[in-house]
Parts: C-alpha cells; structure tokens; sequence
C-alpha cells in the first residue's frame, strides 16, 4: 500500500511537472553583443564628439607653435646678436630665454592635460548615451542581456546589434546640439 501511495505521489509529480504552462517556466535567454567602440567611433555623436576634439588640439597646436616660434627667435637673436651685447644683456636674454622655455613646457604640459581630460569627458558621455540606447532597445526586444563584443569568444553574427545600436544612437541624437 505504502508502495501504491509513492507511485501515485510521483505520478501526480510528474504529470504537474509536465504540465506546467510556459508562463511559470524560466524563458529562454535572448542574448546580443554589440561593439561599443564601432558605436562611439561610427554613430554620429561619436564622430562629432571627436571633430570637436580635433578642432581644440588644433587650436592648442597653433598656440603651442606660437610660443615655439617666439623661442627660435630669442634664440636666434642670442646666437647672433650676443657677441656684440655686453655680458649683462647676454646673460638676460639668456635668462629671459629660460623663462620663456620653462613656460612652453609648463604650457604644453597643461595643454595636453586638458585635451586628455576632454578626451575622457566626451568619451564618457558618448559612452553614457550608447548606455541609455542599448539599455532602451534591450527592454523593447526582450533582450537578457547584451555583452560587449570583445569580452565574448565566440557569438554567431546574427547576435549582432552594433549596426542596429548606431542607428538608433544616431536617430535619438538627430537635432540634438552636438557638444
């Protein structure tokens, strides 16, 4: 009897095991991957995140090459004037020569601190919003998770969502002011 009653709780186990609807079974994972940084490098807020960039080391460049023109000059005039100057002119110049080098050193140094700053800056915010994008269309297409390519050994392309991802980046940003 105490075998009948076992067979019979095991089948009840089973058929209410099998008969589970498909809303209380764990769904099946829906995995992607894009390339975040074909995203930044593509979309276009990354491209004119990086023009802009472009644009103020440029400007750094012309303000550095000034200060190094002015250098070759006093150099020059040193170099050729400064037999004829009395030893007091010479060593000022000379000094002043110093002074004028230190400062573009100090200068290009600060100038390349702040370029780097506003590299991680605009990376950061670029990199934000794809954030926002990706997080967006994960939620519309049930996705469980989307990885960046490049932590991943293997994905079949069809997994791929960068394209999809810079499209809709680009759409979301279309009109915004670019910074």
């Amino acid at each position: 009897m105490r075998a009948l009653g076992s067979a019979v709780t095991l089948t009840a186990v089973a058929v209410i095991t099998v008969s589970t609807p498909a809303w209380a079974q764990p769904a099946t994972p829906k995995i992607a991957f894009i390339d975040i940084q074909r995203v930044a490098a593509r979309s276009a807020a990354g491209v004119a995140a990086r023009e802009q960039l472009e644009r103020e080391k440029a400007g750094m460049q012309k303000e550095v090459d000034a200060k190094l023109q002015e250098l070759k000059g006093l150099r020059e005039e040193l170099e050729k004037k400064g037999p004829l100057m009395t030893a007091e002119a010479r060593r000022e110049k000379g000094e002043l020569l110093e002074r004028k080098q230190r400062d573009a050193s100090r200068l290009m140094d600060d100038l390349q601190k702040e370029l780097a700053k506003k590299e991680q800056t605009a990376s950061q915010r670029v990199l934000r919003e794809i954030e926002g994008v990706v997080t967006r269309i994960a939620k519309e297409r049930g996705y469980t998770a989307i990885f960046d390519g490049r932590l991943l050994l293997y994905a079949s392309p069809e997994a791929d969502l960068t394209d999809e991802i810079i499209r809709a980046y680009d759409q979301q940003n279309v009109g915004k002011d670019k910074k």
